[in-house]
């Protein structure tokens, strides 16, 4: 198996928990982080539910992969994640020294690692991380694109408030 084969498929591991995020009412968004060829943890969006802007599937990821590794430092670690990450998850792999991110779908809205930002190539940052950008993309948002027009369908056939 080369790189992208093995890439491909953790990829598709993390949009089965895009999935389970949207089974859940979530936003569906899946993340999973690989240390040394081996699944370490697993994150959802869970905003809705936990009711905190802080809870998206890298961060929860994040903070499960640092547990398990007793490490704040993420080294030998891979992020995939069905979108591209927010300003603040892509704050949050920097500081945690994590070394590449895959991501699906692109974020034209609050991406910011290449569709608003680009994070990981800032010059004036010590640390920079490889993204691979796009993998499965068709697939994430295709999965995102569903999710929002069944919101759109559900709420315009709600009652409207007085």
């Amino acid at each position: 198996m080369d790189q992208t084969d093995i890439d491909t498929f953790w990829m598709r591991y993390a949009l089965s928990l895009a999935e389970a995020a949207a089974l859940q009412k979530e936003v569906p968004v899946g993340a999973l982080i690989v240390h040394e060829g081996r699944m370490i943890s697993t994150g959802i969006n869970l905003r809705e539910s936990i009711k905190q802007a802080y809870a998206h599937a890298e961060l929860l990821a994040i903070e499960e992969a640092s547990r398990f590794l007793n490490a704040w430092r993420l080294q030998n670690c891979t992020l995939y994640v069905t979108l591209e990450p927010c300003l603040m998850c892509a704050g949050v792999i920097y500081q945690a020294r994590m070394p590449r991110v895959v991501y699906g779908a692109k974020d034209p809205k609050g991406g910011a690692l290449g569709s608003l930002y680009q994070l990981n190539e800032d010059a004036r940052l010590n640390h920079r991380y490889e993204v691979v950008p796009g993998l499965l993309g068709a697939e994430s948002s295709r999965l995102l694109s569903r999710f929002f027009q069944k919101k759109r369908v559900k709420t315009s056939l709600s009652p409207s408030d007085p």
